[in-house]
């Protein structure tokens, strides 16, 4: 029997080209694996069809819209995962979801090795294989363009020569990653870093500065999960969507930002993820609310190394899992309901509730009613200063 290669399939022209490119580079017999995460364009039936047409001894594709909300769009919530405090890590997180299935694949159909259409330049050449080599240290990895020097005029005279069935259109100027979290756009005129995003750059979210209504919507969360918009119970596929379309519609979401890529280089981005920031904007907030001061503190902390990690492919790794359960745990109480005003490309927080709530009115007040001893702040002030009092004696003595 022949060795296979399952290879990430898109069901554009690179990956197409791939299936024909690897089996006369390697002699392998090719099995495409296409995930929908929320991507949207073509019916998945069509590019199982066109990566058989391709040829493909075997196509697979799976809808892992909902398992890619659930197991890696949530933990990114509850962590308030933002890289470099602004990226909401949207194809980071999609990377790992289509992992799992690549190496679930490998498995079933006894292939060696798995192939991906990444460059050697990029963060997702190390997304893909440090997952696989955690998942399946067995598998070896091959990237054609990277490795065999595929480059997009030899795959587009590969696909006229052989006749394959997918149109060699002008490439985009713009290189374009997306599913259901998000949206990421790079190179074309962006690489100049003075130069500012265009309107057409953008699909998800519209344009800010349009004057219209403002939205509020109230998110419920329970133990850190997103569970109603405005007391309608929802999945958390759901919510994302919802909210993509809701927050979009008032051009929330939008990033423009220099990036700091794991091979070393700095890099021009521009994002939209309206769903993604409204949510975890109202995490955010719940979390003030229900969460222990010194908890809440660490938390940042590990929030930061959380979106480090995804963000550099280790979602997989010994650490990241370790995180995943102080994460968990520190939602345990983050239960209740953020009220948000979407408008301006902003989402603002005008109002939280909670059962879980360790705000109290009655110490918090300056009226009548107050609760907080105020005696006790003179001698508490002496002994937390104290150390430092101390120090400065001494210091002014010398």
């Amino acid at each position: 029997m022949a060795e296979r290669v399952v290879l990430a399939y898109s069901g554009g022209l690179d990956t197409s080209v791939c299936i024909g490119w690897i089996a006369e580079e390697t002699g392998a017999e090719v099995v495409a694996v296409a995930v929908d995460v929320g991507q949207g364009g073509e019916d998945l039936d069509v590019i199982r069809k066109r990566a058989l047409a391709c040829g493909a001894v075997e196509a697979e594709v799976a809808d892992a819209k909902d398992e890619f909300a659930d197991e890696y769009c949530l933990p990114a919530i509850k962590a308030n995962a933002l890289y470099m405090d602004r990226y909401p890590l949207v194809s980071a997180l999609s990377r790992p979801t289509i992992v799992k299935h690549l190496v679930d694949a490998a498995h079933k159909h006894g292939a060696t090795t798995v192939a991906h259409g990444c460059t050697g330049k990029g963060n997702d050449q190390v997304r893909f294989e440090a997952g696989i080599s955690s998942l399946a240290p067995d598998l070896k990895c091959i990237a054609p363009v990277r490795d065999y020097a595929m480059t997009r005029d030899k795959a587009i005279a590969f696909c006229e020569d052989k006749g394959l069935p997918i149109a060699t259109t002008k490439k985009s100027p713009y290189s374009i990653d997306q599913n259901v979290f998000g949206r990421a756009v790079e190179t074309g005129f962006l690489e100049d870093i003075w130069n500012a995003p265009v309107e057409d750059v953008y699909e998800y979210t519209e344009n800010p500065a349009t004057p219209r209504e403002a939205d509020e919507v109230i998110v419920t969360f329970e133990a850190g999960v997103p569970v109603a918009l405005d007391g309608k119970p929802v999945t958390v596929l759901q919510a994302i969507q919802q909210l993509n379309e809701r927050a979009g519609a008032q051009g929330v979401g939008r990033i423009d930002m220099v990036e700091d890529r794991l091979v070393g280089i700095k890099s021009r981005e521009v994002y939209e993820s309206p769903g993604g920031i409204a949510l975890i904007t109202a995490h955010q907030e719940l979390e003030n609310v229900t969460v222990e001061r010194e908890l809440a503190r660490y938390k940042r902390q590990i929030e930061q190394r959380w979106a480090e990690l995804v963000y550099d492919g280790l979602w997989f790794s010994p650490l990241k899992r370790a995180l995943d359960g102080f994460i968990d745990e520190a939602n345990e109480h983050v239960s209740g309901d953020i009220r948000m005003t979407l408008h301006g490309g902003r989402a603002v927080v005008t109002g939280r509730r909670s059962q879980q709530s360790l705000y109290d009115f009655n110490l918090a007040t300056y009226d009548s009613g107050d609760t907080f001893d105020q005696s006790m702040s003179k001698g508490f002030i002496e002994l937390f200063g104290m150390s430092s009092k101390i120090a400065a004696k001494r210091d002014l003595a010398g």
